[in-house]
């Protein structure tokens, strides 16, 4: 199978594709947009190599309505992910991180806000906020997600490793508590092992201290 112009192809359709799904040009909704680029460049790849039989014309015809498919789709993805994110900063108090990456939502809550010091109860104020979570999962149900429990290096670590464990599972029971089919839901405690600041000091350990929510799309 000659592949010479695809490459070709596949960039061009790509290109077409993001710039039709967004007409208001560089810069904005650039999660959709990115969405549309990924989805299109694989759409065209798919097109043309299950036309690998055709001639150089019909794979490349093949591709074009590949990478229209891939696009719509991606872009579909990537906006959904931007409007639920900026439903979620909306929603939530100021002091509970958002930040979407064009590939998932990571909602950040710190284990001082959600839990007492060695307690694995759910404050009332964090149990509100997981609830606006949980809501929102079920308005965006094509989504799967992981919930991981973090702690600072002070004690020991085997204590540390399973206190996030309870943690990642208590915020995990909530979620189910507001709707959330618990097959959407995993729970990891990753205890002390990937850290986000300096343990050197208390403002980088309180930052350490923290639960995950990481929503990805199906």
């Amino acid at each position: 199978m000659k592949l010479k112009k695809f490459p070709l192809v596949i960039a061009a359709a790509s290109l077409t594709f993001v710039a039709a799904c967004d007409p208001a040009g560089p810069n904005a909704n650039q999660n959709t947009q990115q969405g549309a680029l990924l989805g299109a460049g694989a759409g065209a790849l798919l097109g043309a190599i299950t036309n690998n039989d055709g001639t150089i014309r019909d794979r490349n015809q093949a591709a074009l309505i590949g990478a229209a498919l891939g696009a719509g789709v991606g872009a579909g993805i990537g906006n959904s992910l931007d409007r639920q994110a900026e439903e979620l900063r909306r929603a939530l108090r100021s002091d509970v991180g958002v930040s979407n990456n064009g590939n998932n939502l990571v909602v950040v809550l710190s284990q001082d806000l959600l839990f007492a010091t060695n307690s694995t109860q759910v404050s009332g104020t964090s149990q509100n906020e997981l609830r606006i979570v949980a809501n929102s999962l079920n308005k965006y149900p094509n989504t799967t997600v992981n919930v991981i429990g973090h702690t600072d290096n002070v004690g020991d670590a085997s204590f540390n490793q399973g206190l996030s464990e309870r943690r990642a599972s208590a915020v995990s029971s909530i979620l189910i508590g507001g709707g959330v089919s618990p097959s959407r839901i995993r729970s990891i405690g990753a205890g002390e092992n990937n850290p986000i600041a300096s343990n050197l000091n208390e403002s980088g350990r309180q930052m350490n201290r923290r639960v995950e929510i990481i929503i990805t799309p199906n």
